[in-house]
């Protein structure tokens, strides 16, 4: 059946709209919230309750994860191209529901370590969501809904971690099964429901698979203008993020002994932080400074976000740097507003591929970056007395994407806009 015929039943096929793959967002962002309090404690129970064991457990499990987003993005991008967004989104929240149902009945680490690779493999409803917004959203309008995309985050913040805190409390695994609920009505969803935002006429002919792979798709962002030093900044600024998953729960379990009730609430005012920003203040703001305003802005005031964090002596005082934290939500909508711009509508899964792979390697650096500067920093507190270290490390990350941002942020004419 082609693209624009009509289904057998005669009933003309539902609009791609905005709202769709929000909705598919929102439950995706949710389910994946509830694990982010409990896994690492699980982890931490397989290894006989040493923080220092886990961190370095958790790092293999994450730099695995990263590198097989590095691996499999490019190919999955060039799959939304060629058959659409709606089939490589239903694959990646099936492969989410495995993964989960391994977390729930994981009888040893072997198994986690199982799961997570199979999730890796497919992971890419985000990506391919962004791609969805650049089919059906105008460019200059992009950026706003980029950001209210972003804001499914902070609704899952809000929601996920705060269910898998209570849940944790009774068990460890009943978040997991709870979230691998989720991942399955969410997947009825994407099958029953959602609508194909990419019509057959602007998908593109076959599959080029000397792109398929991590080296072509870094070579298809160096054939587009300054498309790289933008993804650059993006790098930095997925590289600098990694440091929260890694160590969050063992940072602030160890230095302001947080327990799992707490951090749902801590969730919870992040992700009300974070909606505020990219639901209602992205628009605005971008609309008044640019995408490229918004990007600086987003990088430099995290930098400072960061610092709160590493430096915070109690845990009330860290909670003082959330609001201030949120502020790096303008950056991605300014930055993905002005990397869509610089392709056309047939390479948007592409793009978004190159971006999952540059995810993917930062997932794969950023584990062992953070995760062994944590261990080493609370196993050398006679030397060097400072648990933050991990964390004052992204924000010179984050502080190098703002000067790069500088140079590379640079607005695009229509006509590059549109090219294929």
């Amino acid at each position: 059946m082609s693209e624009t015929s009509p289904p057998p039943s005669g009933r003309k096929p539902r609009a791609a709209a905005f709202g769709f793959v929000f909705a598919t967002a929102l439950m995706n962002a949710v389910s994946f919230g509830i694990m982010i309090p409990i896994l690492p404690n699980l982890i931490k129970q397989f290894v006989g309750g040493d923080t220092a064991s886990a961190s370095e457990w958790n790092v293999l499990f994450a730099t695995t994860w990263g590198v097989m987003q590095f691996l499999c993005g490019p190919v999955l991008g060039m799959l939304s191209d060629r058959f659409g967004r709606r089939p490589v989104m239903l694959i990646s929240i099936f492969g989410l529901f495995v993964d989960f149902l391994f977390m729930a009945f994981a009888p040893s680490l072997a198994w986690l370590y199982v799961g997570r690779i199979l999730n890796g493999v497919t992971a890419s409803s985000f990506s391919t969501a962004n791609a969805y917004v650049a089919d059906i959203t105008p460019p200059e309008q992009r950026a706003r809904n980029f950001g209210i995309m972003g804001s499914a985050f902070g609704f899952g913040f809000i929601i996920g971690p705060s269910i898998g805190g209570v849940l944790g409390d009774i068990s460890l695994r009943l978040p997991f099964m709870v979230a691998a609920g989720l991942c399955l009505i969410n997947w009825l969803y994407g099958l029953f429901v959602l609508p194909e935002s990419l019509t057959a006429e602007r998908r593109t002919g076959a599959i080029n698979w000397r792109r398929a792979n991590p080296l072509g798709s870094l070579a298809f962002l160096r054939e587009r203008g300054n498309l790289f030093g933008l993804a650059g900044v993006g790098f930095l600024f997925q590289l600098a993020q990694t440091v929260l998953p890694t160590i969050f729960v063992l940072y602030t379990g160890y230095r302001y002994g947080w327990k799992p009730g707490i951090l749902g609430l801590t969730f919870a005012a992040s992700g009300v932080s974070m909606i505020t920003v990219q639901m209602f203040l992205v628009g605005p703001v971008v609309k008044r400074i640019g995408e490229r305003g918004a990007v600086l802005v987003g990088s430099g005031i995290g930098a400072i976000g960061f610092v709160i964090y590493a430096l915070a002596p109690s845990g009330l005082v860290y909670l003082t740097g959330i609001p201030v934290f949120a502020m790096m939500g303008f950056l991605q909508p300014g930055l993905m507003g002005l990397m869509s711009r610089r392709v056309g509508p047939q390479h948007q899964g592409q793009l978004q591929g190159a971006n999952q792979s540059l995810q993917g390697i930062a997932s794969v650096i950023g584990p062992p970056l953070f995760g062994l500067t944590f261990a080493w920093s609370i196993r050398h507190q006679a030397s060097l007395h400072m648990p933050g270290l991990a964390i004052l490390i992204s924000a010179g990350l984050l502080a190098l994407a703002f000067c790069l941002a500088l140079r590379v942020a640079t607005p695009v004419t229509a006509p590059l806009a549109m090219a294929a």
